[in-house]
């Protein structure tokens, strides 16, 4: 009998990893990067100019207060200024150290309020979660978000309209860290972001431990290849992207 519930058991864990690995194909092959909306070119932001000598890194914010400011101090010795894209709950519970990022030069923007993905929410719900996060941001240090990051960068055609209602860009990204992923050392991520086209990229990453490991490496190879890190709003006229309201 006991030999049995193993065995069970054991089937049942090489279920699990076995749908474990279809679900991370299927995320790879159907990536935020091959997936658009028709007619979203006015709204959504994936890239910038690619003949630009340069590149902007942006930072999904939910969670990570233990690493980021570790982050904010390569950052200050590197002399970089990147984009925070932060979630209203986050803001709110962390008000210290939003004010600390802002006063660092970086520039804040929103990646909604509660991570709800946009797709599986209501029209109502979706409007909740971006004007609730510029209201806590507005509150805390006096900046209006105009860009939405979507997290897991799921979105449709219901967020892509009302982002345009709204006033809101979505900003996606050309280079993924994907530094959430198990077995995402250092050297992996460094390895992910050098082997794309950095000229005009937009990088994601989030507050990691090995991120942040792999920070100073990551911006010396890029300046190294004569490369700007700048924050999005100079790598992208947003008022080319704005909705005129």
């Amino acid at each position: 009998m006991f030999k049995k519930v193993i065995l069970g058991f054991a089937i049942f864990a090489s279920s699990l990893f076995i749908v474990f690995q279809i679900f991370t194909f299927i995320h790879t092959m159907f990536s935020i990067e091959t997936i658009t909306i028709p007619g979203e070119e006015d709204v959504v932001i994936r890239t910038g100019d690619n003949s630009a000598n340069k590149l902007t890194i942006t930072c999904n914010v939910d969670w990570g207060e233990d690493v980021l400011p570790d982050m904010l101090e390569i950052f200050k010795e590197k002399d970089v200024t990147i984009t925070f894209l932060v979630s209203g709950r986050w803001a709110k519970n962390n008000p210290y150290l939003l004010r600390k990022i802002y006063i660092a030069g970086h520039e804040i923007q929103s990646h909604g309020y509660s991570h709800k993905l946009c797709s599986k929410i209501s029209s109502e719900e979706v409007i909740e979660e971006i004007k609730k996060t510029e209201g806590v941001i507005y509150n805390l240090i006096n900046i209006k978000t105009t860009v939405f990051a979507p997290p897991s960068g799921d979105y449709d055609s219901k967020t892509v309209d009302i982002c345009r209602k709204i006033g809101y860009i979505i900003s996606l990204w050309s280079i993924d860290t994907i530094d959430w992923r198990p077995g995402s050392s250092a050297l992996v991520i460094l390895e992910r972001v050098l082997s794309k086209e950095l000229n005009g990229g937009i990088i994601l990453m989030h507050p990691k431990e090995e991120t942040v490991k792999a920070l100073p490496s990551l911006i010396d190879a890029i300046r190294e290849r004569n490369i700007d890190i700048v924050p999005l709003f100079q790598l992208v006229d947003y008022e080319s992207y704005l909705p005129k309201l």
